[in-house]
């Protein structure tokens, strides 16, 4: 579901962040508060001013704000290069995991996540060895487009230790309707963004806003309702750092997607670095079990 965020400025690339990112999450705050009506008076009994503000907060880093440099990268850098930055932040999460008390020692998540860090540099390196970087694009646009993609990164990896930490604190409210409560609160924030969005925004034809509506609704719909839906779940249910490693597949499905888009199969680096990638997952995985079933299996 998070891959397909990647292919929606290819879909309306005359749309501007702005733009793209309000028409995403307008549309994702109106759905969400359809769905959340039923309940709404009932969680807002459940939320005092520091969780408000924390919605705000996880609302912008998670939501508004990441998306808008998500997308700017995408426009100047490219699908894989964005895809390859936001791709560390597994990495990221999952050393950042280490330091909750119930996380593996270092020396079982370690190998993983390293081995994860060496795929996205793969990825990276065949990237530009293999001129994916569109060759009308200047030096100065890519580096626009790679540090939009470092402070996206940034973001999203605060992001998800903040809801991380406020999904194990927030036992009352369920992972989907939190995710719901975000949609509201980023829907009323992103009206911000409008003004902007239409100063930015330059003569569109007739056929554009069809277009437009269908991606802004079908990526509020399943990325951002859906998706976040599960990744609530996920994030109740796991610890930080396997939860980190989670998020490759969205690096993993950002990649097939922009395969399909570019009509062609993945270079050889390419299929090396996902079969690492997907080894990191299960390796990560493994190291979580508890210690007792691993010295059971060692004993046999």
């Amino acid at each position: 579901m998070w891959g397909l965020v990647f292919l929606a400025p290819k879909f309306v690339p005359e749309a501007s962040p702005f733009l793209l990112s309000a028409g995403r999450y307008i549309s994702y705050g109106l759905i969400a508060a359809l769905l959340i009506a039923p309940r709404w008076k009932r969680l807002v009994g459940l939320l005092d001013r520091k969780t408000w503000w924390a919605l705000i907060w996880l609302s912008l880093t998670g939501n508004v704000i990441y998306y808008l440099f998500l997308v700017v990268s995408v426009h100047y850098a490219g699908v894989a290069a964005s895809a390859l930055i936001v791709g560390a932040v597994p990495v990221v999460v999952a050393l950042w995991g280490l330091k909750d008390k119930n996380s593996p020692p270092i020396r079982r998540v370690g190998p993983p996540i390293l081995l994860a860090a060496l795929a996205v540099v793969l990825i990276g390196w065949g990237s530009f060895s293999q001129g994916r970087v569109a060759a009308d694009q200047s030096g100065l646009t890519v580096a626009i487009g790679l540090v939009a993609g470092l402070i996206a990164l940034v973001l999203w990896t605060s992001y998800a230790v903040g809801n991380s930490r406020w999904m194990t604190k927030m036992t009352a409210v369920s992972s989907h309707d939190w995710s719901l409560l975000i949609g509201v609160v980023t829907g009323a924030l992103s009206l911000f963004l409008v003004p902007v969005a239409i100063f930015t925004m330059g003569d569109m034809d007739g056929a554009f806003w069809p277009r437009f509506l269908m991606v802004s609704v079908g990526i509020a719909v399943l990325a951002s309702v859906v998706g976040n839906a599960f990744w609530n779940r996920a994030s109740r249910l796991l610890p930080l750092t396997m939860l980190g490693q989670m998020i490759v597949f969205e690096t993993l499905f950002a990649f097939l997607y922009g395969f399909i888009w570019e009509q062609r199969g993945p270079t050889v680096i390419e299929i090396v670095a996902i079969v690492m990638l997907v080894i990191s997952v299960v390796w990560c995985v493994r190291a979580h079990r508890p210690v007792a079933e691993i010295a059971a299996e060692a004993e046999h």
